[in-house]
């Protein structure tokens, strides 16, 4: 089965990404996927049940890819983290979200293009 939801990355830098979308009646975020330069990860393995998925996308050295402005949670190490408010309250930190619109389709893949 092909990804549901793919980040290509054709930027020259190794991008980390993390995802955000809404599960029965919560809404998670997830990361990180590591995705070297000219390579796609595939973020979302099933078929996509929300019209929204949230991106968050940094390179190596923490510079954000993405002009998100949908506040939501990350963390530094590898996570899943339920809800996306009071972030700091519960240890993680804040990061802004790209609002990617799927349309919905089962199916969609976001490129992240290199800074101009």
């Amino acid at each position: 089965m092909s990804a549901a939801f793919a980040v290509c990355n054709q930027s020259f830098d190794v991008v980390n990404v993390a995802v955000g979308q809404y599960e029965d009646t919560d809404f998670v975020t997830r990361g990180w996927w590591t995705v070297g330069p000219n390579q796609c990860a595939n973020v979302v393995r099933e078929a996509l049940q929300a019209r929204y998925i949230y991106v968050f996308a940094q390179d190596v050295f923490g510079n954000e890819i993405l002009q998100g402005t949908k506040s939501m949670c990350i963390a530094p190490k590898r996570f899943v983290i339920r809800g996306e408010r009071d972030c700091l309250v519960r240890g993680y930190l804040d990061a802004d979200y790209l609002e990617v619109d799927t349309q919905e389709t089962e199916r969609w893949t976001l490129f992240l293009a290199p800074p101009p």
